[in-house]
């Protein structure tokens, strides 16, 4: 089956008491449990935006990898969190991300990973 990803960016999403994203996490920990419960939930997670950046990595010309502070790419939209499901179609896929955008009350968008290539023995 093929997988999907169901993700919002942290812009979409206004400003919030704590009240207010206590409600959002119970509601959809809830659609994550019926994700699991249907066998569907592959991982998710939330709660990241700019601030949660940790570094940069980039091959350095000794071919080792590089670890900076930066530079990040120049961006006003972050991702805020994001579902992985392994339905077995689009139609599927629209169907959780619509429970997602109904319980936490923010656009989700949708996007299927292309299939896993195949390796010749």
């Amino acid at each position: 089956m093929p997988e999907y990803i169901i993700a919002f960016n942290d812009e979409w999403v206004a400003e919030h008491t704590m009240e207010q994203l206590i409600h959002k996490r119970d509601t959809s920990m809830a659609v994550t449990k019926e994700m699991k419960d249907a066998g569907v939930f592959v991982y998710g997670n939330g709660g990241i935006d700019a601030s949660t950046a940790l570094c940069s990595v980039e091959l350095g010309d000794d071919g080792e990898p590089v670890f900076t502070d930066g530079p990040y790419v120049e961006t006003k939209e972050h991702l805020g969190g994001f579902f992985v499901v392994d339905v077995p179609d689009d139609e599927t896929a629209r169907y959780w991300a619509g429970r997602m955008a109904v319980a936490l009350d923010w656009p989700q968008e949708i996007h299927r990973f292309p299939g896993r290539p195949r390796l010749e023995a």
